[in-house]
């Protein structure tokens, strides 16, 4: 299974977190972690054991996912938006969580729907 964790600079640290409470599953041996940029870097550095880092999202890391998820390789997308800040790749932003709809791949844009998404593939 394929996970994207991807965050804008003001929720990093909030991912981490996330992410360090629940290592066991972003470690397990079937979970493949796909990460943006500095995401990536902060995940390997607490940590998680198996990232692919791909361009940040400014710099086309955003689209690299998308393409993921168009040729069905992403199983789920957690994407910590920072919903009060504008960002200047906002159409890559709006492209990703559209693609999701479009290809039915879950989306979880805050902790609590996170949580929901990492309990369902738990099993």
């Amino acid at each position: 299974m394929k996970f994207a964790l991807i965050a804008h600079d003001g929720k990093k640290a909030d991912l981490v977190s996330f992410v360090l409470k629940r290592l066991d599953f972003f470690n397990r041996p079937d979970i493949d972690v796909i990460a943006t940029g500095t995401t990536g870097k902060m995940l390997i550095d607490a940590g998680v054991t198996k990232v692919q880092r791909v361009a940040s999202g400014p710099m086309g890391g955003d689209a690299e996912i998308g393409a993921m998820i168009t040729r069905g390789e992403m199983q789920a997308v957690i994407f910590f938006r920072d919903p009060l800040d504008k960002h200047p790749h906002d159409v890559d932003i709006s492209m990703l969580l559209r693609l999701c709809d479009v290809h039915n791949v879950a989306l979880a844009t805050n902790k609590s729907s996170a949580k929901m998404l990492v309990h369902y593939h738990q099993k």
